[in-house]
């Protein structure tokens, strides 16, 4: 691929109209946006973490359109993909905050939050999002062609432009869409064996081990890799096999805060529950801000970028097809208004201030996410730490204005969820205007199909997180929402000033430690707060990779088996959190128990790992797949 931009030719020239923005690519793409969303909805607010819709989406375009409808056109699929991924970034800035709204309410303290106050917090991040990434195009995505390397947005483009594969590619998804399901449904629906099998190390008090054998979090695993898997189960080995024995041992018969009960009552999950959750917090938070200060040479340069960009595009007369973004009037105009919405609209309990706040705010972090991935990818891109800085700012600056109480906790959690949205949308938004770079889609009209998803999916995560909290309450061991939980503890600590600092240091100091041994902060800390059995899981998926990664074979084959394990692996996961959806409805309902035959038959904890481990099996074998037609 030429450096230089000027030498860049897209696989569709500019000069060439073919089908793109067609009602074909908007209905699939809305489709899929809101199966994503529901599915990275449901397993953030179990795991903590969502993975990029991107390129399951396009494959899955392409085996509808490509097979299904004989239809032949890249630029159709890409702007499935396009749609189809916002449900993803908006269920991740949704779901890492706005669950402490439903904690509250759980609790007495505010009402609880009506679906249009979800869907609007989701939509006007998710606009803005938009909004602010499209004067970035020019200097991240064509300026920086060949520097920057959006390895989402390029692998998405190459998955593309093998297009004649697309049939097999997408069978693949659907093999772990459907395996996945119904282990989902078999597990937690039939109940035949349980999903977590858990040991109390009762020869040393207050640790535990155990590992959560559920599709989702081997998948998980898998696509992060035994790196990034490896620093979280490391994190969890501190909480659960040092911190907390500790705790035990010195704590003995003493009531400590934020406890209310002596120590040594407590079990393992207790312990974990009642002083590591805000060590862990504490981690996170100062990993996000340490990710934030190392940026901040980056961020500098990227707005310099931005805005000589900006004014070149001011001036410039974009001819060309490719060259073409919605304009910057009809984009100020909105952000205007929108900005405005947050200032007046009811369902914000949000003043002047805070709505000033988000559009600062919002277009700061939005030049850092762009910017974050076209280096290091979505999936590392820091969203949770850029919102719990900006929830901390934001509830400081409202308790100095006089905006205290639940009004001024809740305004700090509707800004903090607008600010991780559009962090979260921009980061996409970029990716997906990179993979179009390279295959010649119109930019304008990728920025329509990105607002398109914005808003069939932020209509549906209202729906999907009302009829979760319903289903099992955030908090409980189906859905701990570890990000919200933690967003809740940080708002009402700060404006109460109840926070029980000294443990928050003590993850602080951690969070530096590990940061001064170079080892990644936010996945170390993530897993600090994360049970241990979830973290197994995820390692679990992670050896798999490994084993694939060093397997004596070609590396063409490697690289090829490696890609089939990623597809499937992404089918597992959005399995899974399907499945995870439709026990909900039934649980809802009242018909979760018809189904339940754990009273009658079980397979026990063995069955529950041999199981996993056949599961785990069926992955090798998916990546080992190609071998012999090679």
């Amino acid at each position: 691929m030429p450096n230089n931009k000027n030498d860049f030719k897209p696989y569709i020239p500019a000069e060439r109209v073919v089908p793109e923005f067609t009602v074909t690519s908007i209905l699939i793409g809305v489709l899929l946006a809101i199966v994503f969303g529901a599915a990275n909805a449901y397993l953030g607010l179990r795991v903590g973490m969502t993975i990029s819709a991107s390129i399951p989406a396009a494959v899955i375009s392409m085996g509808i359109i490509r097979m299904i409808l004989r239809k032949d056109s890249i630029l159709e699929n890409n702007l499935v993909q396009t749609i189809g991924s916002a449900g993803e970034s908006v269920a991740a800035g949704a779901i890492f905050t706005l669950p402490a709204l439903f904690l509250w309410a759980k609790e007495g303290v505010i009402d609880p939050p009506s679906m249009v106050t979800i869907s609007l917090v989701a939509l006007v991040g998710g606009l803005l999002g938009v909004a602010f990434m499209v004067p970035l195009r020019q200097a991240l995505i064509v300026e920086e062609h060949g520097t920057l390397p959006f390895p989402e947005g390029t692998a998405c483009a190459e998955v593309l432009l093998a297009g004649e594969q697309g049939g097999s590619k997408a069978s693949t998804v659907f093999a772990g869409l459907g395996i996945s399901a119904f282990y989902k449904f078999i597990a937690d629906g039939m109940k035949v064996f349980p999903s977590e099998v858990n040991y109390d190390i009762t020869a040393y008090k207050g640790a535990a081990v155990g590992v959560q054998v559920l599709p989702a979090l081997a998948g998980v695993g898998y696509i992060c890799g035994p790196k990034i898997s490896s620093y979280m189960l490391a994190g969890s080995t501190l909480s659960w096999l040092v911190l907390m024995p500790a705790i035990a041992l010195f704590g003995g018969d003493a009531i400590i805060f934020p406890g209310d009960v002596p120590i040594s009552t407590l079990a393992p999950g207790d312990l974990w529950g009642t002083y590591i959750k805000y060590i862990g917090a504490g981690a996170v938070a100062a990993g996000g801000i340490i990710s934030l200060v190392k940026n901040l040479p980056l961020i500098g340069r990227t707005f310099a970028q931005a805005m000589q960009s900006m004014s070149k595009n001011h001036t410039a007369s974009k001819t060309l097809r490719t060259e073409q973004d919605l304009p910057m009037p009809a984009l100020l105009v909105m952000i205007l208004v929108l900005a405005v919405v947050v200032w007046l609209v009811p369902a914000f309990p949000v003043n002047l201030v805070g709505a000033l706040i988000v559009v600062v705010f919002g277009f700061f972090f939005a030049t850092v996410s762009s910017r974050m991935v076209g280096l290091v990818g979505s999936s590392n891109n820091p969203v949770s730490g850029m919102a719990i800085a900006t929830l901390i700012i934001a509830t400081l600056i409202l308790k100095s204005t006089g905006v205290t109480g639940t009004t001024g906790m809740m305004g700090a959690i509707c800004i903090g969820g607008i600010i991780c949205v559009i962090a979260a949308i921009a980061g996409d938004c970029s990716q997906d205007l990179k993979t179009g770079f390279i295959v010649g889609a119109t930019p304008k009209k990728q920025q329509i199909g990105e607002m398109i998803g914005v808003i069939a999916s932020s209509v549906a995560i209202g729906g999907v997180m009302y009829l979760l909290d319903q289903a099992w309450g955030y908090g409980s061991d189906q859905i701990p929402a570890p990000q919200g939980t933690m967003m809740k503890m940080l708002v009402e600590g700060i404006m109460n000033a109840q926070l029980p600092w000294a443990l928050i240091l003590i993850g602080v100091f951690v969070a530096i430690v590990v940061e001064i041994l170079k080892i990644p902060v936010m996945p170390f800390a993530v897993g600090m707060y994360l049970p241990f059995s979830l973290n197994a899981g995820i390692m679990c998926g992670g050896i798999v990779r490994f084993i694939m990664e060093r397997r004596k074979a070609p590396e063409q084959e490697k690289k090829e088996g490696i890609d089939r394990g990623i597809l499937y692996t992404s089918g597992l996961i959005a399995g899974e959190g399907l499945m995870g959806v439709v026990l909900a409805v039934l649980a809802v309902v009242g018909v979760d128990k018809v189904v339940d035959v754990s009273g009658s038959f079980s397979i026990g904890n063995i069955g529950a790992l041999v199981v996993f481990v056949l599961l785990l099996l069926s992955l090798v074998r998916v990546c080992l797949g190609g071998k012999k037609s090679k």
